[in-house]
């Protein structure tokens, strides 16, 4: 051992006393439950229902702090200790445990020697107290590297101890380099997954899964628990003076915690398994529960890294703890903000947004509508967090005179949803962010998965493109959702119904939707055009999307590294970490395509972390890495042509108008009051406005590479007949122009007749 180390162990009491003072972010370790909070506005002034909050969270039961992990199997079905109550030892066993006929573990026992004679007991163990858990240290969400996880042997590549990480996912081929767990090529109890914390670290726990597999059904019953300084001397997780053995799984996905009877500070940690699937081999992932230990030899350990510089909310906001957020951004900026619902749950919770424009409340003639949605599936927590801190940095930067975000919020009208599906994100939440698994919340509490649940219309285009003969009939935007789809008994979720009025409420112009599990920027289509698992797919609108998809992926601190390792089983950096929806996995019924085939609005799909329920840890860390990318993507609305569609005689706005964009055969129309936004990239382009009882016009709009957009207005002459139509109605006069006018159609008419009646001779 060198001297460096053997200085640590000797000071190793003194830092575990020290560490165990205070929290990774200096704070009291119990924490405080959520406070009650009450909204003085109409929207945001009823409390939620008793019933509704019973069956969220359980009946007079908060929902727990997510800064501290739950020390129990979320296989036990209940809910972690109260505040006050007797702490109970974690589930050990000082025998090793055997496996039964079912394939599940069983304790050995040993009944109590009769003696006449009182026996002089041994030394009791105390009572165990409860170890204030510390956050993971990284495996899942890929900050501890791959060269400080090591196995005693592995099977192959594919399921290599780099593989060993909870919640990662295989891919579907069986025996390719991405499989789902690390294995064991031996099968016997000699066997280990060591994890170096690069560090003295103080050990409280693992969390672990069996292996994502379709093929397979391997995971570990039992294993023990060994720590070292040096990877030579290797010293047992003690219960009392006995071995400690853990409960591991007994389904491939539930993740299990271990919590450690004491607390221990090393810098190397072993799983070895004693007891695995009888008919399987041992496989596991898994994920490390440890607190840094300041360093006594380097003074800068001491002071923590703190993620990011930003003094923001960095936690995670159970349903009333967001809307209490909200109303405090919203009383901070009265001025630029406003909160309002666009709906309920299935459960009643409001769909809130946060609104933040100079002017809220009102659309402005020219000013572009951006939206961020966030939490389609509820346990992907990480886009929900960044737009609450993104409402707040917002409100504080323009309070502090920042310029960027003043021109943002005077020249765009942002709408923020951080929770779309927020049953979804309380089952989650309930368990903790290590413990919710892969797919818990994920779902409406329906059932439904909101990603496929909006309507259809890639095949009413594609076959109606296959059927109709004269091509000059189809349309290629603005298509009309089935009648089955908005029928009442239709399988469509409460909330997806909800953010489809909202859709078709405001003229929105560019949208994200924010999603985690991975890190790919997806632009659509979503669907593959004949089923196929996947294929390109573009629109066409493909080179725009593709600098929108770039535009939020070059500027993702973690998607722009090129020495980062892929999440779960793609490589995404081969791609620039963007990628066409459907040539990587087909979605029908996306929000994406959805959007694009229905509105004006054009939104990619953002995959924020290879971890969908990050720790409340990592938050002030993937604030930093999305804050660019969340601003630059809201500023990338301003790129292209905008102007006004109005009447030449009248100057009134022309609602409905069609712009068509020559070369691209997807077209959009004006708002109500006559304003537009075309996206396009720089370039000279061709641009026809037509309207119903309109000549249409027909000019050159050319895009240049500054980021603000060209101005291309409109000015349309009504028809003769539309204009005959409306003195009419009036009463009016009939000008000489307009009758100088009509005679000429009649004309032209009688000419077009004669001509048919002499062909046909």
């Amino acid at each position: 051992m060198s001297g460096g180390n053997g200085a640590r162990l000797l000071l190793l009491p003194l830092l575990l006393r020290v560490a165990e003072s205070a929290t990774p972010n200096g704070t009291k370790s119990v924490p405080s439950p959520p406070a009650t909070t009450t909204f003085s506005s109409e929207d945001l002034g009823e409390q939620i229902e008793q019933a509704v909050e019973s069956r969220v969270w359980g009946r007079k039961e908060e929902p727990p702090e997510l800064a501290h992990v739950v020390r129990r199997s979320t296989r036990s079905g209940k809910d972690a200790k109260k505040a006050g109550e007797t702490w109970k030892r974690p589930k050990v066993w000082s025998k090793t445990p055997v496996i039964g006929a079912s394939g599940k573990t069983a304790r050995k026992t040993t009944a109590a020697p009769k003696t006449e004679k009182p026996v002089k007991p041994k030394q009791p163990v105390k009572p165990l107290k409860p170890v204030r858990q510390c956050p993971p240290l990284g495996m899942e969400s890929l900050r501890v590297k791959d060269d400080q996880i090591r196995a005693s042997s592995y099977q192959r590549r594919g399921l290599g101890p780099h593989r060993g990480r909870l919640n990662i996912q295989s891919g579907i081929e069986d025996g390719d380099i991405y499989d789902g767990a690390w294995c064991a090529q031996y099968k016997d109890k000699k066997q280990w997954l060591q994890v170096d914390a690069g560090k003295p670290t103080r050990f409280t726990g693992v969390i672990l899964q069996g292996r994502n597999s379709i093929w397979s059904f391997d995971l570990v019953h039992t294993y023990k628990v060994q720590l070292s300084n040096d990877t030579i001397s290797w010293k047992s997780c003690m219960n009392g003076s006995e071995e400690a053995v853990f409960e591991g799984n007994q389904d491939p996905e539930t993740p299990v915690l271990a919590a450690f009877p004491e607390s221990a500070v090393a810098r190397y940690i072993r799983i070895n398994p004693q007891t695995w699937y009888e008919n399987g081999t041992i496989c596991l992932r898994a994920e490390v529960l440890g607190c840094a230990v300041p360093d006594p030899n380097n003074i800068h350990s001491w002071q923590e890294d703190e993620g990011s510089k930003d003094k923001l909310d960095f936690r995670h906001h159970n349903y009333k703890e967001m809307r209490k957020l909200m109303k405090s951004v919203h009383e901070a900026c009265p001025d630029i903000t406003r909160i309002y619902s666009i709906g309920k749950s299935y459960m009643g919770l409001k769909l809130y947004v946060m609104e933040i424009s100079d002017n809220p409340g009102k659309h402005e003639l020219g000013e572009p509508e951006f939206r961020y949605v966030a939490g389609m599936h509820g346990n992907e927590v990480l886009g929900r967090e960044l737009l609450l801190n993104l409402m707040e940095h917002m409100c504080r930067e323009y309070k502090l005179g920042n310029p960027r975000i003043i021109q943002l919020v005077k020249e765009t009208r942002v709408h923020l949803l951080p929770s779309m599906n927020p049953d979804g994100y309380e089952m989650a939440y309930k368990k903790g962010s290590e413990l919710s698994g892969w797919a818990l919340g994920r779902y409406s509490y329906e059932g439904i998965d909101m990603n496929h649940n909006f309507a259809d219309l890639n095949s009413i285009m594609w076959d109606a493109m296959e059927l109709e003969m004269d091509k000059s009939k189809l349309i290629n935007h603005h298509f009309p959702i089935p009648a089955q789809y908005t029928s009442k008994d239709a399988f469509v979720a409460s909330e997806t119904r909800a953010v489809i009025r909202w859709m078709q409420s405001i003229p929105f112009v560019l949208s994200a939707n924010l999603h985690g599990g991975e890190l790919v920027v997806v632009y659509p289509f979503d669907m593959t055009r004949d089923w196929a698992p996947r294929e390109l797919t573009p629109t066409p609108d493909d080179s725009f999307f593709r600098w929108l998809a770039t535009a939020y992926a070059s500027t993702n601190q973690v998607m722009s590294n090129p020495d980062r390792r892929p999440c779960h089983n793609e490589d995404f950096l081969r791609h620039n970490n963007i990628i066409n929806g459907a040539d990587w996995h087909t979605v029908p019924g996306s929000m994406n395509d959805f959007s694009y085939l229905h509105t004006n609005c054009f939104e990619v799909t953002v995959e924020l972390s290879c971890d969908k329920f990050p720790h409340a840890s990592e938050l002030p860390r993937e604030w930093e890495n999305n804050k660019e990318s969340l601003l630059v993507y809201m500023e990338q609305v301003h790129r292209g042509i905008k102007g006004v569609v109005r009447d030449k005689d009248t100057e009134a706005g022309i609602a409905d108008a069609v712009i068509k964009v020559d070369g691209i055969d997807h077209h959009i129309r004006s708002a109500f009051d006559g304003d537009y936004w075309r996206l396009l990239n720089p370039g000279d382009y061709e641009v026809t406005v037509s309207a119903e009882g309109y000549i249409p016009v027909t000019r050159s709009c050319g895009v240049h590479y500054e980021p603000y957009p060209t101005i291309c207005d409109f000015r349309l002459t009504k028809t003769a007949k539309h204009r005959l139509r409306g003195i009419l109605a009036r009463g009016g006069k009939i000008p000489k122009d307009l009758k100088l006018r009509l005679r000429q159609l009649r004309q032209q008419k009688t000419r077009k007749v004669r001509e048919r009646r002499q062909n046909r001779r």
